[in-house]
């Protein structure tokens, strides 16, 4: 049944068939051959149970969020304002690029958003400035990928759900890795341009006086970070809530900053609707086949195989790292969390995991198949916004990137508490 079940799926992701339909489809077959009773008339009933989740109404806000802060030039300005601040660094604005990534990801809560709007207005630094342009691309790409680690988080909020644990927490549980690979992200640049130092690009000198100026234009994001962070842990908010209170605020920014048109508003209306509506077909579509995977025992199947190893709590948390980093190569990342977690994270929980720290771990083994091949969905978005030249340049700039997301997958398993530390600060 294993066997089938995952032959099947790849068949129709090597068929190039969209994610949310080789779900769908994945559970129909699986209802057909192996299911007693017609499990397909449940369909309605799992798509009205799944979509009408309080939690799961933060997803529209925290993408809307996003859109605006694209749609504004909010997000070019901060950009902007990093510039000036990271040209002594060897490696210049590729630092730039990870420290807007990490930014942007405190407010937006999607990684394809975050590489998404920096590699917008990134991009055309690349042969300005001289860099070496694969290690360029490979910056926004990884950089990226914080998007979900630095909360506000979408996948988070989908793995609280999954598993009833508290999201607050998880948020909290996710800054201090969030900053830690940045600053490793970071560190990787400085030694690849140390090591190579015409991949630097061309320094550019920047006065005191004009850095000090553009300090204005980073307060944005951190009023919107407050807003939504702020709101949660002061008792004011609930993580839904708190997503609403951010598009208040950064439409209020907007306002202030007179850019709050009727046009920009409509483009990041339609920007919501279209995002929205493909996370919610994979949500809708993963949640059939969870629910028809349990119906024909394939869960208990898998847990008897995984129990059956008769495995220390390290070696199955080795398995699940690989597990996870085998799959991610060939699954979208939110789909792949919906499908496994509810059969994976049990598992884990009886070996004596906590599961904010699993909750941390898995969000960290998403971001690592956000850009490993062959459907690391950041490679495509940022070989889209390129416009020229093949994806290999784009996965070959981020292959030191999955090497230092592995070393920080290492680093959370052996000291727990980096993830739990502010977890525990906040219950005491």
């Amino acid at each position: 049944m294993i066997t089938v079940t995952l032959s099947t799926l790849l068949v129709l992701l090597a068929l190039s068939v969209p994610v949310a339909a080789a779900l769908g489809v994945l559970g129909l077959v699986l209802s057909g051959v192996y299911a007693k009773l017609p499990l397909h008339l449940a369909i309605g009933e799992v798509a009205w149970s799944t979509s009408n989740g309080f939690l799961l109404v933060a997803v529209p806000f925290f993408v809307l969020l996003g859109e605006i802060l694209l749609r504004s030039g909010m997000a070019e300005r901060m950009y902007a304002a990093l510039v000036k601040w990271m040209p002594w660094l060897p490696g210049g604005l590729m630092h730039s690029n990870i420290a807007a990534c990490a930014m942007f990801a405190a407010t937006s809560g999607s990684s394809v958003a975050t590489a998404a709007t920096i590699g917008t207005v990134a991009l055309g630094e690349i042969e300005r400035r001289g860099y070496n342009e694969k290690l360029f691309l490979g910056t926004i790409a990884a950089g990226g990928t914080l998007g979900i680690l630095i909360p506000p988080s979408i996948n988070m909020i989908v793995y609280g759900v999954l598993t009833d644990t508290s999201i607050p927490k998880l948020y909290l549980a996710g800054i201090l890795p969030g900053l830690v690979l940045a600053g490793l992200f970071s560190l990787t640049v400085l030694v690849l341009c140390l090591a190579r130092p015409h991949w630097g690009g061309t320094r550019t000198s920047i006065t005191w006086a004009e850095r000090v100026e553009s300090l204005p234009d980073l307060i944005p994001p951190l009023v919107v970070f407050i807003a939504v962070i702020g709101s949660i842990y002061a008792g004011l908010a609930t993580a839904t809530e708190s997503a609403a209170l951010g598009v208040i605020a950064a439409l209020g920014i907007c306002a202030w900053n007179r850019t709050l048109t009727m046009h920009m508003l409509l483009r990041a209306f339609e920007g919501t609707m279209r995002t929205t509506a493909m996370i919610m077909a994979i949500l809708l579509a993963a949640y059939f086949l969870n629910f028809v995977i349990t119906s024909i025992g394939l869960t208990s199947q898998i847990n008897r195989m995984i129990t059956s190893l008769d495995l220390s709590p390290v070696g199955l948390l080795i398995v699940v790292i690989a597990f996870y980093f085998v799959l991610g190569m060939f699954m979208e990342t939110l789909s792949m969390m919906v499908a496994t977690v509810p059969i994976i994270a049990p598992i884990m929980t009886a070996a004596g995991f906590d599961p904010i720290w699993f909750g941390i771990v898995v969000v960290m083994l998403m971001e690592t198949a956000m850009i490993t091949p062959p459907v690391g969905i950041n490679l495509y978005v940022v070989q889209g916004l390129r416009h020229r030249g093949g994806v290999n340049d784009v996965i070959i700039g981020t292959m030191p990137f999955v090497v230092t997301l592995v070393l920080m997958i290492a680093i959370v398993s052996f000291w727990p508490d980096l993830a739990l530390w502010l977890p525990r600060l906040a219950s005491d």
